[in-house]
């Protein structure tokens, strides 16, 4: 029996993925449940099980778009699973005949000077200048009695601005898959279509890091390996700071605002195809275990590339952490149609003033790019201030005076 294996849908309004990786090749033994292909759509990459066990025909390329419920492939129900691989009868090597050759006649290779260029060695002044110039005598036309370089030659001589060193010089073009091409496409829409600003602040991030370095090996004990890091006190934050300021965890559609009471915070995560921006639901109910809890659970799907487009569609916020990379500071580009996106960036030991002294410690620049369609300057810059007043004092603002309640310890 021949059966037909169609592409699934894996969205409502998904209507074509693209072949990304066939896993397996033409004619081979496939196991049910087995995975066969990789899949982009404008929102994931999936893999494709095997429906059944049988000897697989591929009915499409990679980099091929493939409309949803087309077929991909045929798998023959009825072959029988192949035994091991016979072993190879081995065959003695012929003897080759030995070819003898008469010596050929030795050819000199006679040079023929091009007419435009030097052929003969340039005067010692002409030769001068060239060295001081770092030109070679064969890239300059000789005027002078059978093509000499004389020294007006060598003043007028300029370096060559294209010429060749020895290095390569290739180049390869690839098709970008359709997943980057959506992300291509939505960031120039959020660009085009926002009327985006980005407003900056710092943060004095010693109180937090006193709290991890005191309770993190207790929590990581606690709470089976779970690391107490820098994104749950930035979740808590923020959905503080969304509740006094809720204009940021709204969205405009055409001539109406959305306001949210919930906050659905998107986390950007690094993943083999590029950056992926799962979904943190209800974070404000969430406490700093169950949002590292989360994370870490939406981190390592990203990672073994098993993200689903449910797990990245419906955010009202958006974080990302361009710190880990390094970057010092940068403008986040908005997660449409969200109205705002929070960067944050590496924390460096800088002097500050505190109290009229000069002290050094570990900063971090933050910054907040909003949709000024909907978004007012107050607004704005009154949530970034939230936040960071909350991540400069979490032991009152974020964990109520009690860490080992807030943590859970």
């Amino acid at each position: 029996m021949i059966l037909e294996m169609k592409v699934p849908s894996p969205g409502e309004s998904i209507k074509e993925v693209e072949i990304a990786t066939w896993l397996v090749k033409d004619g081979d033994y496939v196991e049910k449940d087995q995975a066969i292909a990789e899949v982009d759509s404008d929102k994931a990459t999936l893999e494709l099980p095997a429906e059944a066990s049988g000897i697989i025909t591929l009915k499409a390329e990679e980099g091929d778009a493939v409309a949803v419920g087309a077929v991909v492939c045929l798998i023959d129900t009825s072959a029988a699973k192949p035994t091991s691989v016979e072993s190879q009868k081995s065959e003695s090597p012929k003897a080759e005949p030995v070819k003898t050759e008469a010596p050929k006649a030795e050819v000199k290779a006679v040079s023929v000077a091009e007419k435009t260029y030097a052929t003969q060695a340039p005067s010692p002044a002409a030769k001068k200048i060239l060295d001081e110039k770092n030109i070679q005598p064969t890239d300059v036309v000789g005027t002078g009695k059978g093509g000499r370089i004389t020294k007006d030659d060598a003043v007028n001589a300029t370096p060559s601005m294209g010429t060749p060193t020895g290095g390569t010089r290739g180049s390869e073009t690839t098709k970008l898959s359709m997943l980057r091409r959506k992300v291509a496409e939505r960031l120039v829409a959020a660009k085009n279509e926002t009327a985006m600003l980005t407003t900056f602040n710092e943060v004095n991030m010693t109180p937090i890091n006193m709290i991890r370095n005191e309770y993190k090996d207790a929590f990581k004990t606690k709470h089976g390996g779970l690391g107490l890091g820098y994104m749950s006190f930035f979740t808590k934050a923020v959905t503080r700071a969304l509740a006094l300021f809720p204009d940021v965890n709204s969205m405009i559609d055409g001539d109406y605002k959305t306001a949210y009471d919930f906050c659905d915070i998107s986390i950007a995560v690094s993943g083999p195809k590029g950056l992926m921006v799962p979904v943190v639901r209800n974070a404000e109910l969430l406490t700093f275990r169950g949002i590292e809890a989360e994370i870490k659970r939406l981190a390592i799907k990203s990672r073994d590339g098993q993200i689903t487009v449910d797990d990245m569609t419906g955010g009202t916020f958006t974080i990302t952490n361009g710190g880990v990379f390094g970057s010092m500071l940068s403008t986040p580009i908005i997660n449409p149609p969200q109205s705002g996106i929070l960067g944050m960036h590496n924390i460096i030991e800088r002097p500050i003033a505190v109290n009229g002294k000069v002290e050094i410690h570990p900063m971090m620049y933050v910054a907040l790019s909003y949709d000024h369609r909907i978004i007012d300057g107050r607004e704005s810059v009154g949530f970034l201030v939230a936040v960071k007043e909350a991540l400069e004092n979490p032991l009152e603002l974020l964990m109520h005076g009690d860490v080992k309640k807030a943590l859970e310890l």
